[in-house]
């Protein structure tokens, strides 16, 4: 079964690809499909974008799999107007490079005290021949993922997931970017294991349990 994945970000073809590893769902990319239209995101949250997205794509596909994230930084209220938010590639509304996304929130978390809390919210929508399903991950300002921003960046990257090489994990303490090494630092990721082992059940459902209607 053929998905296209509604974005041009390498790290999130790896990053579901990875999930639906052993199924029967090929995702497929803008790329692929030599498609490069974007709809507006003028969405309130990840998923109202994540919708706004699938909606737009299926006119290619009739199984179609979106996804946006919001970034919040805890020392920031909301309305503060440096807060990511559902933006937050697009910080002054100009759409920021891997490396100017680096920069950028450097100079930030260094003006807010070099290491801070944060947490993101993901929004994930699909369109099976039209019937649209959603998903949200279970982190948010009530379930967080145990990780800080801090203003001193990792060399390694990760294209298309730049901010993960100013990511901590305060479990071990090491940046997003280095792979675990033992044991210990593998549990350290369970909550998010069983984020995504949901996410990859409800996308299987989702697209099975329509065709077996």
């Amino acid at each position: 079964m053929r998905v296209l994945l509604g974005s041009h970000n390498p790290a999130k073809m790896e990053y579901f690809r990875s999930i639906l590893e052993g199924t029967d769902i090929e995702i497929v990319s803008l790329d692929d499909l030599h498609i490069f239209s974007e709809p507006e995101e003028n969405g309130n949250t990840p998923l109202e974008n994540a919708i706004a997205k699938v909606r737009f794509y299926s006119v290619y596909s009739a199984k179609v799999l979106s996804a946006d994230s919001g970034l919040y930084l805890s020392p920031l209220k909301a309305g503060d107007p440096r807060q990511p938010g559902v933006r937050p590639r697009r910080p002054q509304g100009r759409r920021l490079t891997d490396e100017e996304m680096i920069d950028y929130y450097s100079s930030l978390i260094h003006s807010l005290g070099g290491k801070i809390s944060a947490y993101y919210q993901d929004g994930i929508a699909l369109s099976n021949q039209g019937v649209i399903s959603t998903f949200v991950t279970q982190f948010g300002p009530d379930k967080p993922f145990p990780f800080a921003l801090v203003d001193v960046p990792c060399q390694d990257r990760k294209p298309g997931f730049p901010l993960d090489s100013l990511s901590i994990n305060l479990n071990t303490g090491r940046y997003f970017t280095e792979k675990p090494t033992d044991e210990e630092d593998k549990a350290s990721w369970v909550h998010q294991k069983e984020s995504l082992e949901g996410l990859r059940k409800f996308i299987l459902e989702s697209f099975h349990g329509k065709e077996r209607k």
